[in-house]
């Protein structure tokens, strides 16, 4: 997939895309660039076994991964209002999971980078900063919670 179809044109000067997908299918395509992406992270949670008669050192077991941090994209610019209506939804008890893939553009149109949140869902927003003399339809930020980044 080349960072530059015509789906994600308006968004090619942001660093990062953002790709929404249905739970069950049905993919709505690119909604959104943004300039800031935070929260891609994954820790494997370790768990210590002592062994008895060896007391050199402890056994430490890889666990089960754990995704420490909400998913914040900010600065962004495309559809708000879906954006918007989802995180309505989730604020009347209808929550709505979504896939959700971040993109990391590649200018030279090189196969991008991308990591796919699965089953997430907005539970912050954070509105523009409205100014007269701007007239872009923007958004600051949005944060989702998530199951898990998928292979």
């Amino acid at each position: 997939m080349a960072a530059a179809t015509s789906a994600n044109l308006p968004y090619v000067a942001f660093v990062y895309t953002v790709k929404l997908t249905k739970a069950g299918g049905g993919e709505d395509g690119v909604i959104a660039g943004f300039s800031e992406v935070s929260g891609i992270a994954v820790e494997i949670e370790v768990e210590t076994l002592r062994e008895g008669g060896e007391n050199r050192f402890e056994h430490q077991l890889a666990g089960p991964a754990k995704y420490p941090s909400r998913l914040v994209l900010k600065r962004g610019l495309g559809d708000s209002r879906y954006l918007w209506s989802w995180y309505q939804k989730v604020m009347q008890g209808q929550i709505e999971r979504q896939d959700v893939t971040v993109t990391l553009n590649d200018p030279t149109h090189g196969e991008p980078l991308s990591w796919t949140f699965h089953d997430a869902c907005p539970v912050k927003w954070t509105g523009p900063e409205l100014h007269a003399s701007n007239s872009a339809v923007a958004f600051e930020a949005i944060e989702l919670v998530h199951r898990g980044v998928l292979p």
